[in-house]
C-alpha cells in the first residue's frame, strides 16, 4: 500500500544526486579520466562527495518505507535493527571505509591498477559511490535512525575525514606518490581534490545543522508548595 510521497526538496536531493551519478560516468566526463588525472579526481568527487551528499539527503530509506507494501517496511525496518547494520552505519565505520579507502587507492598500487583493468576500475567506482554514500548517512542523513551518533561523535568524525582528506591532498601534490601520468595533471588534480573537497566537507557541515535534531528534554513541573 502506498504512503505519503517524499517532499519536494527531497525528491529534488535525490534527483540531483541520481544526476550526478549520470554525469561522472557520462562519455566525456569518463573519457577525460582516461586521460587525464584531473579528470579521474573531478569524477571521485562526484561519484564519492557530491553525488553520495545529495542521494542521502532526499532520504531514500524514508521514501522507500513511505511507499512500498507493509510487508516490504517491516522487512527493511528489520534489517536496519541488525548489528551488522548499526556497525556499518556507525560514523567511525563509514570513515574507515571512506576516507581509509581513497588513502588506500592513491597510497597503494591500486589505482595503477584500476586504470589497466576495467573491473577493478568499476569496483573503484562503486566503492567510491557506496562508501560516500554510507559516510554521508552516518554523519547527516535525514533518515530516521534509532541508534544515530551523537552530534558532537558526528562533527569529530567529520574533523577527521577533512583531515585525512586535505594531508592526502598534500602529499599527492608534493609527489610523494607513486601514481602514473603527467606530474603537472597529477598535481592539478591534488588541487581539486583539495579544494572540491573542502567544497563538498563544508556542504557536509552545513547539512549535519540542517538535519540535526536536539533531543527533547521533559518539561520541569514548576513547584506549587
Amino acid at each position: 500500500m502506498a504512503g505519503r510521497a517524499s517532499s519536494p526538496g527531497r525528491t529534488a536531493c535525490l534527483l540531483l544526486g541520481v544526476c550526478l551519478v549520470a554525469l561522472a560516468l557520462s562519455p566525456p566526463v569518463d573519457g577525460w579520466a582516461d586521460d587525464d588525472f584531473r579528470g579521474h579526481m573531478a569524477q571521485h568527487l562526484l561519484l564519492g562527495m557530491y553525488a553520495p551528499l545529495f542521494l542521502v539527503l532526499g532520504a531514500p530509506v524514508t521514501l522507500l518505507l513511505r511507499t512500498a507494501p507493509r510487508s516490504v517496511g517491516r522487512r527493511v525496518g528489520r534489517l536496519l535493527r541488525t548489528r551488522f547494520v548499526r556497525t556499518l552505519s556507525h560514523p567511525v565505520t563509514a570513515l574507515a571505509l571512506s576516507a581509509g579507502g581513497t588513502v588506500v587507492v592513491y597510497a597503494t598500487p591500486l589505482y595503477a591498477a584500476s586504470t589497466r583493468n576495467e573491473t577493478l576500475h568499476v569496483l573503484v567506482h562503486a566503492h567510491f559511490l557506496l562508501a560516500g554514500c554510507l559516510f554521508a548517512r552516518a554523519v547527516a542523513g535525514p533518515d530516521p535512525d534509532p541508534h544515530r551518533a551523537p552530534v558532537i561523535v558526528r562533527l569529530v568524525v567529520l574533523g577527521a575525514g577533512i583531515a585525512v582528506h586535505a594531508t592526502l591532498a598534500q602529499v599527492m601534490y608534493a609527489g610523494l606518490l607513486d601514481l602514473p601520468g603527467d606530474p603537472g595533471r597529477i598535481r592539478g588534480g591534488a588541487e581539486l581534490m583539495y579544494y572540491g573537497g573542502d567544497i563538498g566537507e563544508l556542504l557536509l557541515a552545513l547539512a549535519v545543522l540542517t538535519t540535526w535534531r536536539p533531543a527533547r528534554r521533559p518539561a520541569r513541573r514548576l513547584s506549587t508548595g
